[in-house]
């Protein structure tokens, strides 16, 4: 009668448990947001080139120089380590995330000496000691059932973080790479800049000699020598600027590689490289794969997703069994016995009942985080597609103003040759040679100024087109379900260091 009366007070109690349980009730699972495959381009009317950009793309260019010091970047510059050491932070989450699943076995060994005192509650004349010992030795067994997934997830969320973090590495890798070579043939530019303004220097010189020698004869007023004064100190004034913003892309080449500018390499003046026009053919598909940060976003929207599915399972209750087994004795010489053993088994189920809200308030803020997630996604799409768009339309424009340039150089060179062909002649003077000569180079300034914006514009449309990344779909790299959570955190940190 007493076990039957036990048996319904347990009941009791279990269903009313129960009931409280339940007036916390879960949310339903959320479905997997929809996530844009493509990404909206303008109509293009560039070329398109299959293939491209490659994971080098810079080899592209034929500049060995460039090559050392892409080499250099990508071995030592400060913004990448960051990176690198982000990466490596969130692969060690992800491994603490997923040493809590399953079983956990820990040791016990510990030896105690006390003191009673003889005020005590039980005073030691009673006990007929003074002092005492205790010895323990133990092995604890802990098991949480993760029924509802929630330790699980809150791994898969930690993994996916983990993605995103060597995703936003290689996008800084590309902001690198871009800064690398935009200053470097920023810097040829001004070099080449350089060497005509030396030329169109020597000839404002000959000119402003002209001029004196002809104010001195009494043949021109003393304002064409102030004029030719004028000109000249105009053509040194840009010489000047062109000096100080070479040692300037100098410096910020050696920033940019972790250097003091007195450790930078030496740079030889090269030409400028010929540039291909046009965009991948499946630029607007492709996209979303060869953006680095359309795919780190991408992760955090899957990371996002685990962790309201861990949110979600905190309204479940959890259940977990623990275990012991030992030795324990206050005289460590019979430790030994078979009369030291202990043994414990603990069931233990923890139901939440009442918390203030405090679940359905972190559960909204999941949500809210995977909404964040999702929108952040979007409008980094939306941004790669603006990027790409105004790059090859601005490539575009670019080229079509360089074809007409062209046709005034041509004109340009084609007036100088008449120009010295009549000065040999002897039907005209040198000043008209000079003339022709200072337009010329004037054109070619003009010409290697719209050669350097082309560059410009090509490494943009590079960077905006994700460099060499190719991103990997959620399916391709989700680890296999055979695979137990450390093999999956495993794999996943070894991809990362392939990548």
């Amino acid at each position: 009668m007493k076990h039957a009366l036990l048996r319904v007070r347990t009941t009791l109690a279990a269903a009313m448990l129960l009931a409280l349980a339940a007036c916390t009730m879960p949310p339903a699972r959320l479905a997997r947001p929809a996530l844009r495959n493509d990404v909206p381009l303008a109509g293009l009317a560039v070329p398109a080139r299959a293939g491209w950009p490659a994971a080098q793309w810079w080899r592209g260019y034929d500049d060995p120089q460039l090559n050392d010091l892409m080499d250099l970047a990508m071995r030592q510059a400060p913004d990448l380590a960051l990176a690198r050491s982000r990466v490596r932070s969130a692969e060690q989450s992800a491994r603490a995330a997923a040493a809590q699943l399953g079983l956990t076995v820990n040791g016990n060994a510990q030896f105690s000496r006390q003191r009673l005192s003889r005020n005590g509650l039980i005073p030691t004349r009673f006990i007929g000691l003074t002092w005492y010992g205790q010895t323990d030795l133990g092995v604890q067994l802990q098991y949480d059932f993760d029924w509802w997934g929630k330790k699980r997830s809150t791994m898969e969320a930690a993994l996916d973080q983990a993605h995103a973090a060597e995703a936003q590495r290689s996008a800084a890798a590309l902001a690198i790479q871009y800064a690398v070579a935009d200053t470097y043939f920023s810097w040829q530019a001004d070099r080449a800049r350089l060497q005509l303004a030396d030329q169109l220097l020597a000839t404002q010189q000959r000119f402003a000699q002209i001029a004196r020698l002809r104010v001195k004869q009494g043949v021109d007023l003393p304002d064409e020598a102030q004029k030719a004064r004028a000109q000249l100190a105009a053509v040194r004034e840009l010489r000047v600027s062109l000096a100080g913003s070479a040692r300037i892309r100098r410096a910020a080449l050696a920033s940019l590689l972790g250097l003091a500018p007195a450790q930078m390499p030496p740079l030889q003046a090269r030409p400028l490289p010929p540039i291909e026009r046009g965009v991948p053919a499946d630029a607007g598909l492709d996209l979303i794969a060869r953006r680095p940060d359309i795919a780190a976003s991408r992760w955090q929207v899957e990371a996002a997703l685990r962790q309201t599915d861990a949110a979600r399972a905190e309204f479940f209750p959890d259940v977990s069994i623990s275990a012991l087994a030992g030795l324990s004795s206050i005289d460590i010489d019979k430790l030994s016995s078979a009369e030291s053993r202990t043994f414990a088994l603990t069931p233990a189920v923890h139901l939440p009942i009442f918390n203030n809200g405090l679940l359905k308030a972190n559960y909204g803020y999941s949500r809210a985080r995977l909404e964040a997630a999702v929108a952040q996604y979007d409008s980094t799409v939306l941004t790669a597609a603006r990027e790409v768009s105004t790059q090859a339309l601005g490539a575009e424009q670019i080229a079509a103003s360089r074809r007409q340039q062209q046709v005034q150089l041509a004109a340009d060179a084609q007036l100088l040759a008449s120009a010295q062909a009549r000065l040999e002649q002897g039907v005209r003077d040198v000043r008209e040679s000079l003339a022709a000569r200072e337009q010329l180079l004037q054109q070619r300034d003009d010409a290697v100024q719209l050669h350097a914006q082309a560059l410009a514009t090509d490494l943009a449309l590079i960077k905006a087109l994700g460099g060499g990344y190719r991103g990997s779909d959620k399916s391709a790299t989700a680890p296999a379900p055979s695979q137990s959570p450390s093999a999956r955190v495993t794999a996943g940190a070894a991809d990362h260091e392939r990548h």
